[in-house]
């Protein structure tokens, strides 16, 4: 079996949007199997004192601006500047890392985007994390307590120690084997790269 490209990907991300709603889509259609890895970028960029964005206005709004663009380009919607920051408490990001587990990752980060870029619902805040549990058919209180429980705060520990280790920096990231690709516009290269150097 050819090895998975990784997707690590991080919830409070903003550019990780863009990635969330097409990576599969890329991948499948190249044949690539495309392995969600939810991680915590936040404590990263803390420890490289790497906040690209906070602080910087100018950046910030470049930022927002880039992404409309990149939105337009691969017809994703994109309706106004969402709430950000975001989930300062890693909710959002230790369900995707439970969601991850059980298989229904991809579903979850896409439901998760859509609520805080289109409806402009703060991601990772309780009530709006149970709606969308609602609307994915899973039980609201057991899947935030799992996802709160010592387990999957180790699972999404170990995840961004892996991260730390492969060097990446930021969200998303795509990795296949050591090889790192950081930016959702860096996606078409990971998959030529993981078709190009499949065992």
């Amino acid at each position: 079996m050819a090895r998975p490209l990784d997707f690590f990907l991080s919830l409070v991300s903003t550019y990780t949007y863009l990635a969330v709603n097409r990576a599969q889509e890329v991948a499948s259609r190249e044949g690539v199997t495309l392995r969600w890895r939810p991680f915590n970028v936040r404590a990263i960029m803390m420890e490289q004192d790497n906040r690209p964005f906070v602080g910087k206005p100018a950046k910030l709004k470049y930022m927002w601006r880039d992404l409309e663009r990149r939105a337009v380009r691969h017809g994703i919607p994109f309706k106004s500047i969402p709430p950000y920051p975001v989930d300062p408490d890693l909710l959002n990001n230790r369900v995707a890392s439970l969601a991850a587990l059980e298989g229904w990752c991809p579903e979850y980060a896409k439901a998760s985007y859509h609520d805080w870029f289109l409806e402009g619902k703060v991601a990772g805040d309780v009530d709006n994390v149970r709606a969308i549990l609602g609307r994915l058919g899973k039980d609201p209180d057991k899947v935030i307590a799992r996802a709160n429980s010592d387990e999957i705060r180790s699972r999404l520990d170990a995840e961004t120690d892996a991260a730390r280790k492969l060097g990446i920096f930021g969200s998303p990231t795509f990795a296949y084997g050591d090889e790192i690709f950081w930016g959702d516009d860096r996606l078409e290269d990971a998959i030529d790269w993981a078709k190009s150097h499949s065992p």
